[in-house]
Order: C-alpha cells, then sequence, then structure tokens
C-alpha cells in the first residue's frame, strides 16, 4: 500500500490563512484532546493529601499561580516557540529529534549506514558555519562509544513513558469524567458505579480502535471545541459571580507565599499541579499531521486562554466555598441545572483525549519497530488516504486490559495522577535533553545557549519530577516498573540484532563463490525469481550458502534484497530502491535495497513484488543504455571504481528510455527522476564510499546514430532484450522468499547477563512474536526459511 507521498509532509509553500486556519481547527481533536481535560483533575488531585483548603486562601491562590506558570512557560514558551522548531522534514516526537541527532553527528548505533542514505532529498543537512564549540560537543559524542548507547537509552526511556502515559491517560480521563456522578449519587451507590462506568467506557474505547481514527475523527474536533467554549464560559461565571479579584493569584508572589506556608507538603503538591499540562507533549508528537503555524495559533489563542480561564473560574469558586474541603473537584463547581450537559461533554472529551493518546502509542511503537527497537507486530494501516493512521491489535488489547487493570487497582484520582504525572514529566525531561544537543548540533548555536535552555526548562521539569518521585509508593511506582520492563524489552532485542547484522557481516560469502556456483559442481538454476533477504548491502549472505549447500539449486533471476531503515520520517518512492548487479550480466543476480523511512508505509507483499520486478525491468534498460554510451551521465565528482566486484547500485525511480533518439538532449535532471550510482565497498562497517552529495548537476546525453554504432546497438538490444525475457518469464514461473529463520546464541565465556537477556530473553520474544515471513504477509507457499545459528 503507496499512500500519497506528498500528503505526509508539511508544505514547503506559504499556507493561505484560510488553509492555516482549518488545520488549527482540525488539531483541536488530534493534538489537545488530553490537555484540555486536564482542569477536570489538577486541583482534585493536588488537594488529595498534601495541603488543605483553609479560609485564608493562600493555598488555593497559591495553586493557581504555580498552574499560571507552569502553562506559560511550559507548553507555551517551550514547545510553542522553541521545540517545535526542532522538527525533521515536518515531523516531531522523541525519534524525530533522535533522527535529526544521528544525521548531524556519528552516534546512530542501528546497522547497515550507507553514505548513499545522505543523499535522498528527505535527508537534507544544513551546513552553517559551525563554532568550535559546537564541534567539540560533536568530536566528544562521536569519539566515546558508551554516550552513543546513553543516548539510545535515554530515548528509548521516553518512548516507554510514552507507552505509559497512553496505559495512564485513558484511565485517569475517563475516570475524573465519570465521577461527576457522585455529585448527583449518594456515596453507597457512587463509589460501586463509577468504576464499572469508567471500565464499561474503556473497553468500549479499545474495542472501536480497529474501525480507525478518520471514520470518527471528523468528530473530535466539535467535542474538544465544545468542551473548550464550556470551561471558558463557566470560568468567567465563576469569576465574575464569586470573586472578580482572583486575577491577582496569577502573581508569582503567590508561589512563594504558598511554598512559606505549606513547606514540604507544597513540594509534595506539586505532582498534582503538574497535571495540568499533561497532553503538551503531543503538540510536537502530532506535528507531522498539522503545521507549525496552525499547531501555535490553536495553542495561543484558544487552548491556553480557554484553559486558564477554567482554573481560575475554579479557584474564583473554591476561594469563597470553604465547606467543600474534602470535596474539591471540577464539578463542583459547575451550577446544578448545567451539571448534567457538562457531564456528558466532559465524558466526550474524555475519550477523545484518550483516543489520541492512544493513536500516538501505536505510532511510537511503529516507529520503534522501523528502527529495530521493538520486537515485531501486526500494523494494520486503517486509512489508505490519511497518513500515520494505525492500529495494533496486540499493543491494543494488552493496553485495554492494562487500563482496566489501573481503574480497579487503584480507584481514585490522586494515584492515577501520581504514576500520570512521573511518565509526563520524564517524557519532557528526555525531551529537554534531545532539544538541547539540537540546538548544539544541528543549529550550530553556541553550547551557553543549549545550556541555559537545558539548565531553566530542566530545572522545572525536575522540580516537578522530584515531587512525582517521592510518591513511589502512592501510584508513582507504576510508570518506573512498566519503563524499566519495556526499556529491558527494547534494549535487548536491538543489541541482539545488532549482534546479529554483526555476526552477518563478518561471515558472508565472497562474489567468487557465488560466480563459481555451476553445474561443474552440480548446482542447477530453476525457473522463478528468487528473493534472498538479508540485512547485507553488500556480499553475499551467510543464509544463501546455507541454502545452497542443502539444497544445490537456486533461482534463474536471483535477487538480494535488503529492507533498512534509514534516520528520516519519510523516503519518497522514487528514491526507495538501490539497485545493481552482483557479478556479470549473464549471472542474473542482482541486488536492491529498500529504504524506509521511520514514519513510511511498508507494502504489502503482492505490491511490493511487482514493484520490485518493475524497478529491476528499468534498472536493466538503464544499466544496458549507460554501459555502451547511449545513455552518458556525467557527475560534477569524480567517482572511483568498485572494490568490491559488484556493479555500481543504481537509484532507481520513475525513468522513460526512448527508443534511442536521433537527437542530442542536454537537461538538468532531478535526483528524483534519474537514476544516481553509488560505489559499494566492502569494509568492516559496511559503508559506502563517497563523497556527500547534495542536488547534483547530471548532463543526460542520447548520442546520434552512425554505422559502427549502429551494429553494437543492435547486439547490445538483443542481449537487453533476452535479459528482459528472462525477466518476464521467471516473474510468470512465480517467486520464492527465502529468509532466515535463525536462533541466537551468546558465545562461550560470555556474562551470566548477556547469556540471560540472549540465549532467553531475545530468543523468548523472537519465538512469541511475529516473524519477518509474517511482517511481509509472505504466503506459505511461496516461502522457504533456512535454519541458522548466531552465536554472539
Amino acid at each position: 500500500m503507496d499512500l500519497d507521498y506528498g500528503k505526509c509532509w508539511r508544505s514547503t509553500k506559504k499556507e493561505s490563512w484560510k488553509t492555516t486556519l482549518l488545520l488549527a481547527y482540525q488539531s483541536l481533536g488530534v493534538v489537545y484532546g488530553d490537555l484540555s481535560i486536564s482542569p477536570l483533575y489538577v486541583y482534585k488531585s493536588t488537594f488529595a493529601e498534601d495541603i488543605h483548603h483553609s479560609e485564608t486562601n493562600e493555598e488555593i491562590f497559591g495553586v493557581l499561580s504555580f498552574v499560571f506558570w507552569t502553562l506559560t512557560l511550559v507548553p507555551l514558551f517551550k514547545y510553542v516557540f522553541v521545540v517545535l522548531r526542532a522538527d525533521d522534514n515536518g515531523e516531531g516526537g522523541t525519534f524525530a529529534l533522535y533522527s535529526l541527532i544521528c544525521r548531524h553527528a556519528k552516534v546512530s548505533l542501528l546497522p547497515n549506514r550507507q553514505l548513499a542514505d545522505e543523499s535522498l532529498s528527505t535527508y537534507k543537512l544544513e551546513h552553517p558555519p559551525e563554532t568550535n564549540n559546537s564541534s567539540r560537543v560533536k568530536m566528544v559524542l562521536e569519539k566515546y562509544k558508551f554516550l552513543h548507547t546513553a543516548l539510545l537509552i535515554l530515548v528509548l526511556l521516553g518512548t516507554c513513558m510514552v507507552i505509559g502515559d497512553g496505559l495512564l491517560t485513558p484511565a485517569i480521563s475517563v475516570f475524573s469524567a465519570v465521577s461527576g456522578l457522585e455529585l448527583s449519587m449518594s456515596k453507597d451507590h457512587h463509589q460501586y458505579a463509577v468504576v464499572p462506568i469508567t471500565c464499561f467506557i474503556l473497553v468500549c474505547l479499545f474495542a472501536l480502535q480497529h474501525y480507525g481514527t478518520h471514520r470518527v475523527g471528523f468528530f473530535f474536533a466539535p467535542v474538544v471545541l465544545t468542551w473548550l467554549i464550556c470551561i471558558s464560559a463557566l470560568g468567567l461565571y465563576n469569576i465574575f459571580h464569586w470573586n472578580p479579584q482572583v486575577y491577582q493569584a496569577l502573581s508569582p508572589y503567590y508561589m512563594i507565599k504558598f511554598l512559606k506556608k505549606t513547606r514540604k507538603g507544597g513540594w509534595m503538591s506539586l505532582g498534582g499541579i503538574l497535571l495540568c499540562i499533561t497532553g503538551s507533549e503531543a503538540m510536537f508528537a502530532d506535528l507531522g499531521h498539522f503545521s507549525y503555524a496552525a499547531i501555535q495559533i490553536a495553542f495561543t489563542f484558544l487552548v491556553y486562554p480557554a484553559l486558564i480561564l477554567a482554573y481560575m473560574g475554579q479557584a474564583a469558586f473554591l476561594s469563597k466555598h470553604h465547606h467543600t474541603i474534602h470535596n474539591i473537584g471540577f464539578y463542583v463547581s459547575v451550577p446544578e441545572s448545567v451539571r448534567w450537559p457538562v457531564l456528558i461533554v466532559a465524558i466526550l472529551a474524555s475519550v477523545v483525549g484518550s483516543q489520541a493518546i492512544i493513536s500516538g502509542t501505536f505510532s511510537i511503537i511503529n516507529q520503534s519497530q522501523s528502527l529495530g527497537c521493538f520486537p515485531r507486530v501486526k500494523v494494520v494501516h486503517t486509512s489508505e488516504k490519511i497518513h500515520g493512521q494505525i492500529y495494533i491489535p496486540e499493543i491494543n488489547w494488552m493496553l485495554m486490559i492494562l487500563c482496566i487493570a489501573v481503574t480497579i487497582g487503584f480507584r481514585d484520582i490522586k494515584h492515577m495522577g501520581n504514576a500520570s504525572g512521573l511518565a509526563v514529566m520524564a517524557v519532557m525531561l528526555v525531551t529537554t535533553c534531545l532539544t538541547s544537543l539540537v540546538i548544539i548540533l544541528c543549529w550550530h548555536k553556541p553550547p551557553i545557549v543549549a545550556l541555559c535552555f537545558l539548565l531553566f526548562f530542566g530545572s522545572i521539569e525536575l522540580l516537578y519530577f522530584s515531587a512525582s518521585v517521592i510518591k513511589f509508593l502512592e501510584g508513582a511506582w507504576l510508570p518506573i516498573l512498566l519503563a524499566l520492563f519495556l526499556v529491558t524489552i527494547m534494549f535487548v532485542w536491538h543489541y541482539a540484532t545488532v549482534k546479529k547484522y554483526e555476526y552477518d557481516l563478518h561471515n558472508k560469502v565472497s562474489l567468487e563463490w557465488l560466480l563459481a556456483l555451476g553445474p561443474s559442481l552440480g548446482i542447477a538454476r530453476v525457473p522463478g525469481i528468487g528473493l534472498v533477504f538479508t540485512d547485507l548491502t553488500s556480499g553475499i549472505p551467510a543464509n544463501f550458502s546455507r541454502f545452497v549447500t542443502n539444497l544445490p539449486a537456486f533461482h534463474r533471476i536471483l535477487v538480494f534484497v535488503c529492507i533498512k531503515s534509514v534516520p528520516v520520517p519519510f523516503v519518497p518512492p522514487a528514491e526507495r530502491y538501490l539497485v545493481g548487479r552482483v557479478g556479470p550480466a549473464t549471472h542474473r543476480s542482482y541486488r536492491c535495497i529498500v529504504r524506509y523511512g521511520y514514519r513510511d508505509v511498508h507494502q504489502d507483499v503482492d505490491s511490493f513484488e511487482t514493484e520490485l520486478v518493475t524497478r529491476l525491468a528499468e534498472f536493466i534498460r538503464f544499466d544496458w543504455y549507460k554501459t555502451h554510451g547511449i545513455i552518458d551521465i556525467e557527475d560534477d565528482e569524480s567517482r572511483s571504481g568498485s572494490s568490491s566486484g559488484e556493479c555500481r547500485l543504481a537509484v532507481i525511480g520513475t525513468m522513460s528510455f526512448p527508443n534511442i533518439p536521433a537527437f542530442e538532449l542536454d537537461d538538468f535532471v532531478q535526483p528524483a527522476s534519474v537514476s544516481v550510482g553509488f560505489e559499494t565497498v566492502d569494509s568492516v562497517t559496511d559503508a559506502i564510499e563517497m563523497e556527500s552529495v547534495g542536488v547534483l548537476e547530471r548532463r543526460v546525453r542520447f548520442t546520434v546514430d552512425s554505422e559502427p554504432e549502429s551494429e553494437v546497438r543492435s547486439e547490445m538490444e538483443v542481449r537487453l532484450k533476452e535479459e528482459m525475457q528472462d525477466l518476464y518469464e521467471a516473474q510468470q514461473a512465480g517467486t520464492a522468499f527465502i529468509i532466515g529463520h535463525s536462533h541466537v546464541r551468546a558465545k562461550q565465556g560470555s556474562s551470566l547477563f548477556k547469556r540471560f537477556a540472549v540465549n532467553f530473553g531475545y530468543n523468548f520474544l523472537r519465538r512469541n512474536c511475529r516473524g519477518a515471513d509474517v511482517a511481509l504477509k509472505v504466503p506459505p507457499a511461496s516461502l522457504l526459511e533456512v535454519g541458522m545459528v548466531y552465536v554472539v
């Protein structure tokens, strides 16, 4: 399934105000659902135990002051004005920051990196003059391998906390919305009604996930807009009706006064106050679906004022109602005449907010899987038109069970708030650290600027994080335990994946061995296309030599396929396939490297097979024309000869070859529409050694006919037709998918921890997760599995 690539990026053209405002409206339902429902539980969680509402109102005014400045400094200043600018081709989130850093510094632990990947149009490295200090930071990061590992663990930790937020946000959002029933029921009844109703709504929410967001997405923005208007109106009513002077509490003086009076209790209550910014990370994570201007306008002119009015209104009401000390919450400030309509809108808004974070969880797990940091799971694309809308059945049902378990186990907002708060602050701390590196490495600002950013926002977030961690026994243990469990799984999977690649790299077979295979050795060539899947970008994989050793035959058309991820969000379809020959043309062996970004949609097996054969046919024509001088591609940069014995790889996009024209054509052709050759080099790093390529000028020349050349061309056309005929006949005979079925074992002398992680941990995950054949949706009749034991 190939989605419309052009819709995946933010438009580089200046958007009209009409388009921007429409995107801002649509972003309400996707981006701000979680953030907008925070007034439901912030005050209730803050005043749960650590502090109490007194007659002096110092506590409520101090909390309001903290809420105002936290909303102003973190979502508004940090995210809207700084972090949103650190986008990766319009994409945001933890992996977007990591991708940017990996492209500007050699800190990636991903295998099979190629210099050819840097020629991708989405790679777009900008090279302003680097300062000595930024270069020094880059050198230190690249020099020490443990810093690469530490950076990956930091990214995985942030990813795991996002998954934890996806577990906790639906529970606390729906529970706090439904808890409004307590004001309409007796205490004996509501405690038996709130939890079952919450669980029922959660089951319905997760059960409907497989239909996809797009089927009900049109309903999201109006619900959130209605909710924002509702809380704004309630806030204005409470301010003017109960305490018009409440605006004075916005002064930072009330924060100092609050901490002086409450001391340790006030510091611990920050764990509840920080819930006012839960969902802020969604502004950055969902940047790819909207534009920077749209998200900025929606938050600055609608969401931010509405939230401030809502919190001020609740504070104004509570400042005149001290008898509600044991019943502080959102619904006590709602007039009784409109309580039921508000309750219904609140439940709908909580469902929308939960839907946004669940979709975000699916998305980040898919990105982790693409980068080899998560076991393979089934990914269902729920929309053929809207990019990024996916559904992962295994994760969906696990989240549902855990959500219900959290709701039944905690049964109160206090414990849920402590758990959710810690997950939120951990993600924000990771974003702050990664953004600081982006400021130095990608924006080439002086390190002092990044240090100021890190110290200012990091200190605020550390203050809130410490208030959450101290409540470890009161709910904060859950995201910590979940993160440790998930980080362990992800790191073990990534470690074993890299070690398998290194094993393949050091045990690959030479090209001479492949070319020596023939009838003299009892090796037969059978009709059809054989696709040998490997992680290697050069050389012959060991699993193929094992296959030929046990079954002395292979297909007439042999293609070594490497499906690899590159540190960009999207790879244009025209730049996806790198194709080259393995050996001479008569051997009919090829190498095809298929490149995907971390947010790309992988093709199903039918469209992939068809596309692959099409690209092979284009490459064959291109190679024959180029070899015989009918097409001459002159680069502005010289290339060295191949050292591997393999033909250079070419980017095969959408090309059209005329029937040898009788005229000369000079044109500048974009890289997306013309093959670009890259040398493949056998080395330990398996990198492609070539100069960095930007937008090169390529001169395509078709030569004029002459008598001697006509004979050469006629012979070339005969051989070209033979090769194309062989490809066509092989396609008609059928395609076989040759995939390695691996078992990984730690080598003798390894530490106890490594033996346990590899022999038990990785192999358990491999056996119980989807294999490569399932991920590719290979028909069982076309599958050939080759058993391999990897000793790492």
